[in-house]
């Protein structure tokens, strides 16, 4: 029986090049110069350090900006609040991987809305769906790409 897995992840290894270009960026950047600005990359949090908020925007748009051009699609950021410490302000950013019960059940719901003769299983941090026909596996990958959801989606595992 046909089936796909659907997952939401990213590539930590090009999340981290990135990073490091944006970084390389802001060093040699002359709006920049003589400013404490820098970037810090821990597991799944991205901190974004400089003196003031406007050079916080001009980092944050300068990581978004190599992200998306090493195929890291900016939807898994989750930004927080800009925060003073000092002389410096601080800006987390949260890294999103996998499916969350709650966005899970809501693909499943949409999977089961549109009728089609497939089942949708939530197993752990992914969806399983299977069918009878790959014609209908192929309808709900088109489906899920066009609904607007807030994380990005990747489909794997496609078997036959």
């Amino acid at each position: 029986m046909p089936s796909f897995d659907i997952i939401s992840e990213f590539d930590k290894h090009e999340v981290k090049n990135a990073v490091d270009q944006a970084s390389k960026e802001v060093d040699t950047r002359f709006d920049f110069k003589g400013t404490h600005s820098s970037f810090e990359l821990n597991d799944d949090k991205l901190v974004i350090i400089s003196e003031s908020t406007f050079q916080l925007q001009q980092m944050f748009s300068i990581v978004c900006a190599k992200l998306s051009r090493r195929g890291v699609d900016i939807a898994c950021l989750d930004v927080g609040e800009a925060k003073g410490s000092g002389k410096l302000m601080r800006q987390e950013i949260t890294l999103k991987q996998g499916l969350d019960t709650v966005m899970a059940k809501k693909i499943v719901k949409l999977i089961k809305d549109k009728k089609l003769k497939v089942q949708a299983a939530i197993q752990g941090e992914q969806v399983r769906v299977t069918g009878k026909k790959r014609d209908d596996l192929q309808e709900v990958i088109k489906m899920l790409r066009e609904e607007k959801l807030e994380i990005p989606l990747q489909f794997e595992n496609f078997r036959e």
